[in-house]
């Protein structure tokens, strides 16, 4: 069972910090993944799959449900938030839980053409202070020390962050991220797409940290609107879109990395996957070298390869972690990346997460995205992960 790290003196090992400490995000509703895959099963019922939010969010002119926190600055007192296009129309403003809808005038302000988001005075809106993004050194059960030295980064387990960010539907002018965003190539996952082509059930394990175990998605946490983490979204949608049974099997444990699935591969063969999606990176992040990244993960595909030759891949380059977390070394995944993309070929793709969600923060801020402050994606970003892994397994619709 993997249990989250107290406070402790650490050795100086940065594989021991990285497998036993970096991932103080582990959850603390559920120490093994197992859970979270469950968490995710009971939440099926209150959900209600809606192919709009699979749709890549680079794709038309719409966003759905773009997430934001709404920060007060200390001397004016106003709030705002950034969005990540060009505003055209807004069409919805509403809680992460959507069961509070908000009005234009009464409790939001914003211009045609600009990305900024502003509460009135009487906004009914939740907005915060700087400060309640922050809590005092060793206040906390994970030490979570800010950048700048001046207390740590407000830790969410659960619902926390979710329950202060809010969520914005709008219209905006087409934008080109052709240079970052993964493209439909079925010569890339040839038999996994052609078993999905013709109907036939195709068989998916994913193997990663506590992302994909699921941590932090409102299904997980148990609120709504209970969305499913990303294998959920990814499962459904795959047999919403093809005629085919997808069976998902995610053994992914919290504050793992690439070191530990070389110790798992019997697990990951056991369901006979045709497609096996290898998501790490954040653990390895305390330290690991670009070089090492790459071996382990190439190991674990030739060790998968021995028993299951057949087994295609998609490699995950991680999402970034809060970059006001010092023990993270944000330098890392680029390299790891660029580490992963050198391995790929036909039968081998390539989710570049990692360059997506640098742009994002170009355009919004951490506390934005984040399901717990640290190292987990909210819905939104559960979202995003899922749109970018069907990309890679589903075409286009035709226009």
């Amino acid at each position: 069972m993997n249990k989250p790290t107290r406070r402790r003196r650490y050795p100086h090992s940065n594989l021991f910090f990285a497998t036993c400490a970096l991932f103080v995000s582990v959850a603390m509703l559920t120490s093994h993944s197992a859970n979270a895959v469950l968490a995710d099963e009971l939440s099926d019922s209150k959900w209600d799959y809606a192919p709009k939010l699979l749709r890549p969010f680079w794709e038309g002119d719409t966003i759905e449900g773009e997430s934001m926190l709404f920060i007060k600055d200390a001397t004016s007192g106003t709030a705002k938030a950034s969005v990540l296009f060009p505003i055209d129309a807004v069409l919805s403003v509403h809680n992460s839980a959507g069961n509070m809808t908000y009005e234009a005038g009464r409790d939001y302000l914003w211009k045609p053409g600009t990305r900024e988001i502003i509460l009135p005075a009487r906004s009914r809106i939740a907005s915060f202070m700087p400060a309640d993004l922050r809590r005092p050194d060793d206040s906390q059960k994970y030490k979570l020390t800010h950048r700048d030295g001046n207390g740590e980064i407000f830790f969410g387990a659960k619902l926390e962050y979710h329950n202060m960010q809010t969520c914005i539907t709008y219209k905006h002018d087409v934008e080109d991220w052709s240079k970052i965003i993964p493209k439909f190539d079925e010569q890339a996952l040839p038999r996994t797409i052609g078993r999905l082509r013709k109907g036939q059930p195709v068989s998916i394990v994913l193997i990663g940290d506590s992302i994909s175990s699921g941590c932090n998605a409102s299904g997980w946490a148990g609120g709504a609107p209970y969305q499913p983490s990303f294998p959920g979204l990814l499962e459904q949608h795959l047999e919403a879109r093809y005629e085919s049974k997808v069976q998902m099997t995610n053994p992914s444990v919290s504050g793992k990395d690439t070191r530990w699935v070389l110790s798992t591969i019997d697990l990951v063969v056991k369901p006979k996957p045709d497609l096996v999606i290898v998501a790490f990176g954040m653990n390895d992040a305390a330290g690991r070298s670009a070089k090492e990244y790459q071996a382990n993960t190439k190991a674990v595909m030739t060790k998968i390869r021995q028993q299951l030759p057949n087994t295609e891949f998609i490699l995950v380059a991680t999402m970034l972690g809060n970059r006001d977390w010092p023990r993270l070394k944000q330098e890392l995944f680029p390299q790891y990346r660029d580490a992963l993309k050198e391995l790929c070929e036909p039968g081998i793709a390539l989710a570049d997460m990692t360059s997506i969600w640098a742009e994002f923060l170009k355009r919004k801020q951490d506390w934005d995205l984040t399901g717990n402050g640290v190292n987990h994606p909210n819905d939104f970003g559960h979202r995003v992960y899922a749109q970018v892994l069907s990309t890679l397994l589903v075409p286009a619709p035709a226009d």
